[in-house]
């Protein structure tokens, strides 16, 4: 497994990383949002054998972190609270019950159509 730099080498190196994006999360500044980056990611994650080479890092804010993170080791994304309607279906476009086809309780709920 791949060591990383620890102590003053391993801040020096964290400090010298986040200037590339002058601190900015890489994935949020695609999106024309802009927000602080707070963790060094590994692209690919030491613990599938990736390396800790320049190359292979980017700069994250702590919630794309979180996603990618989820996304890279198989666990569910999370989604966030309160982003419902009055009814209580969810309005992110990427939650799972927005992604179905249909009505995915069986209630009438689900996708809204046209009206």
């Amino acid at each position: 497994m791949v060591q990383r730099l620890r102590g003053r080498a391993g801040q020096a190196q964290r400090a010298r990383r986040l200037a590339r994006t002058d601190g900015l999360c890489e994935r949020c500044d695609a999106d024309d949002r802009v927000t602080l980056a707070t963790v060094v990611d590994h692209i690919v994650p030491l613990a599938k054998g990736g390396t800790d080479e320049d190359d292979n890092t980017r700069n994250l804010c702590d919630p794309c972190h979180r996603e990618v993170t989820a996304e890279q080791f198989g666990h569910a994304r999370q989604v966030a609270l309160g982003a419902c309607d009055v009814n209580g279906w969810p309005t992110d476009p990427r939650h799972p019950w927005n992604a179905s086809s249909g009505d995915p309780l069986g209630v009438g709920g689900g996708k809204k159509s046209g009206g």
